[in-house]
């Protein structure tokens, strides 16, 4: 089982899509990371070398992934709140914060519909 960043990565897919399992990795960053550890990105996870994982890992540690960047997204949301900003009141409320249409649609920030 091969574990980056705290986090179990899955065995049969290719490296640069199963990286994206870690929270603040995506397909680019992913690559990047291949990149500059200089693994296959197309190679199997299940086929990694203990070498070439110490390298991925410590080309992970570079960025800010996983609990550190979920505690830093939940401090800016908390300070927004605080601050009583147009976001933060949004964010409070559970509604969009971008601009969004709530009149129709924007149900999975409202939750289910109530009933009149």
């Amino acid at each position: 089982m091969a574990r980056i960043a705290g986090v179990n990565i899955p065995e049969r897919k290719h490296v640069v899509i199963a990286m994206t399992a870690v929270h603040g990795i995506g397909r680019r960053r992913a690559q990047v990371v291949c990149e500059g550890a200089q693994v296959d990105p197309t190679k199997k996870v299940k086929d990694l070398t203990e070498a070439e994982l110490e390298s991925l890992r410590a080309e992970v540690n570079k960025f800010r992934v996983e609990g550190d960047l979920r505690r830093e997204v939940a401090m800016n949301i908390k300070r927004l709140i605080e601050l009583g900003t147009y976001r933060g009141m949004r964010h409070k409320r559970g509604l969009p914060t971008n601009g969004q249409r709530t009149r129709t649609n924007a149900r999975t920030r409202k939750g289910k519909r109530k009933g009149k």
